[in-house]
């Protein structure tokens, strides 16, 4: 696995700044929390405890409880790079959190953002 600079950086340090994007929008923090227990099947207390802890993106993601399945439906350009074409699996579960993320900040529908339907 490469050694990413995300890799080692808090989750907790990102975190507001995903909130305070989505904000900016007139999006919520409920709805940048429901996208992050969509996509890492963390209930919301478990999600806590990790932003407590200042695990950073790599444990995050390692200690998932269940990454959604659908996430492979997550498609698109993040930073440039088209996030199903990433061969890295841990820097690509990372950009689908951004993708996701940017899909909130840019007024997507929260059924579109999850994939149902």
């Amino acid at each position: 696995m490469s050694n990413h600079k995300i890799y080692k950086m808090s989750f907790a340090k990102v975190y507001p700044l995903y909130i305070s994007k989505a904000e900016k929008k007139g999006r919520t923090k409920s709805e940048v929390d429901e996208i992050i227990r969509w996509l890492t099947g963390y209930s919301q207390e478990e999600l806590e405890i990790q932003l407590e802890k200042q695990v950073d993106f790599e444990t995050f993601f390692t200690e998932a409880p269940e990454l959604n399945p659908a996430r492979s439906l997550i498609k698109g350009v993040v930073c440039g790079v088209r996030v199903e074409d990433i061969e890295d699996p841990m820097m690509q579960e990372i950009r689908y959190l951004d993708k996701l993320i940017d899909e909130l900040a840019k007024g997507k529908a929260m059924e579109k953002i999850l994939r149902k339907g």
